[in-house]
């Protein structure tokens, strides 16, 4: 499979504490880390569209496909009918959003937040560009 372009990895802007999300964004960091949990994958994510429904995924590692959680949520979404999202989290031990999901997330939505977790739920940050 050919690498596909996609935007660089964002850093998140750092966000005072989980009490700082709305609580329909602190059910989509549950979310997240559910997904990733059920199958001990290396990122989970959940994305909110714009009729409130929500869509949570893991990454996926197989040989012939690879897709972060947040494409894979993302993917979801639209296969669904979504249109636009209006937020996304995603649940990593990484430090930085990577720049395929955020790109995913971009293509629906130029302004909604991806707010950024850790593995036990503490928002890292949000990005917002």
């Amino acid at each position: 499979m050919p690498d596909t372009p996609a935007a660089p990895a964002a850093r998140p802007a750092p966000t005072a504490s989980a009490a700082a999300l709305s609580a329909e964004d602190g059910k989509l960091v549950v979310l997240a880390r559910g997904a990733r949990g059920r199958v001990g994958a290396v990122e989970g994510a959940a994305v909110r569209d714009q009729d409130g429904r929500t869509y949570a995924a893991a990454s996926v590692a197989l040989p012939s496909l690879t897709l972060t959680a947040l494409q894979l949520a993302v993917a979801s979404a639209v296969a669904a009918g979504a249109i636009r999202l209006e937020a996304a989290v995603v649940v990593t031990e990484a430090s930085t959003l990577d720049g395929a999901g955020h790109a995913a997330v971009r293509d629906l939505a130029v302004d909604a937040p991806i707010h950024v977790a850790a593995p036990d739920g503490t928002v890292l940050g949000t990005v917002t560009q």
